[in-house]
């Protein structure tokens, strides 16, 4: 039997549920690789981010058969073995396309164990039944709704992002908001302080039968533009057909460029069919001549009078339990946000 981790009993959920569509478990070497190097599985169909089974050692492990996989010493499923294999350095330098030791992704993946396996996944039905699963959305909107747009955040929602939501709502019939809740690095913002805030913009602000807002519980990767395909073709799987990227998505510090997922997005969709629809939208700001929130698209004035909403400065007021200005989130927000306490705002 092999115990396995928090993060790989939630890969098991998704693979289990479609929401990992066409994967029916985990990558192989050569799968493996193809994905790292050409971001394609092995049947050519674009997958941005490998998806494997860690493992202490090699005992006991052979290929062709067939392990129980236990979590929190309970038995949740098996796994048939295909492969076992080593993971490498060079592979993680061009899975998040750096080789800085201090890049958030990187550091997290030295610190799982190297080796790792292969194959096709069985999970008991109990342990995924009520998550999300392959085209979800066409259960939770009504049938008139043909276009539903997805909107990946790790953060509670600011008026930048309200911004790109409204205009997908005018695009779209429907938006899905799909916050990412499982692992993140240490100093962003909790789940509940992220689910606290959309269900204030839920309850106050947003029409309710063109809105659905569900976690998504797999790992940050912080892998940029790579990671922007990913969430897209995940919430592809759950039925959006379009999906927003915005600024530097999945990005941290600067190690990606601010547009370049939306540059990747674009010469994907030249070549390939990803079976979803791309809203690539400008940075939102503040204009003080203008008003309003507003972008370098349709505002003559980013030099002169734009406000950055900047994340940096909104965790620097929570952090001081200070409420952020009204221009940057909503004080209903703020205020929804500093009630959970500093204890339960930020990962520590």
């Amino acid at each position: 039997m092999l115990q396995i981790t928090h993060e790989n009993f939630l890969d098991l959920k998704y693979f289990a549920s479609g929401v990992f569509h066409p994967l029916q478990g985990f990558m192989n070497y050569e799968e493996y690789k193809k994905v790292v190097y050409e971001m394609q599985l092995l049947n050519c169909e674009i997958w941005t981010l490998p998806i494997t089974l860690e493992v202490s050692d090699f005992k006991d492990i052979n290929i062709g058969q067939k392990q129980d996989l236990y979590y929190q010493n309970k038995l949740v499923g098996n796994i048939l073995i295909e492969d076992k294999f080593y993971v490498k350095d060079e592979e993680l330098y061009e899975i998040f396309q750096t080789k800085d030791e201090k890049h958030p992704g990187i550091i997290k993946e030295k610190r799982r164990s190297s080796l790792r396996i292969g194959g096709k996944i069985e999970l008991r039905e109990e342990f995924y039944k009520g998550s999300l699963y392959k085209n979800i959305l066409k259960d939770i909107f009504h049938p008139d709704i043909k276009t539903i747009v997805g909107f990946q955040t790790r953060n509670p929602i600011h008026r930048a992002h309200e911004h790109l939501q409204r205009i997908a709502l005018e695009i779209c019939d429907a938006l899905f908001i799909n916050p990412l809740t499982g692992w993140k690095k240490q100093g962003d913002f909790t789940e509940e302080a992220v689910m606290s805030a959309y269900k204030i913009m839920f309850n106050e602000f947003y029409p309710k039968e063109r809105v659905y807002i569900q976690g998504l519980q797999t790992a940050m990767r912080y892998a940029g533009p790579k990671e922007a395909i990913f969430h897209a073709l995940l919430r592809r799987n759950m039925g959006c057909t379009h999906f927003i990227i915005g600024r530097d998505h999945a990005g941290v510090g600067n190690y990606y460029g601010i547009y370049e997922a939306q540059n990747l997005a674009r010469e994907l969709s030249k070549y390939y069919n990803l079976g979803i629809d791309f809203l690539l939208l400008k940075e939102p700001y503040y204009c003080t001549k203008c008003q309003k929130i507003v972008s370098e698209k349709n505002c003559a004035h980013y030099n002169q009078h734009r406000i950055a909403i900047s994340g940096t400065q909104i965790r620097k007021d929570l952090n001081e339990g200070k409420i952020p200005s009204k221009i940057m989130m909503r004080p209903e927000i703020s205020a929804g946000i500093l009630a959970l306490g500093k204890e339960n705002i930020f990962i520590n």
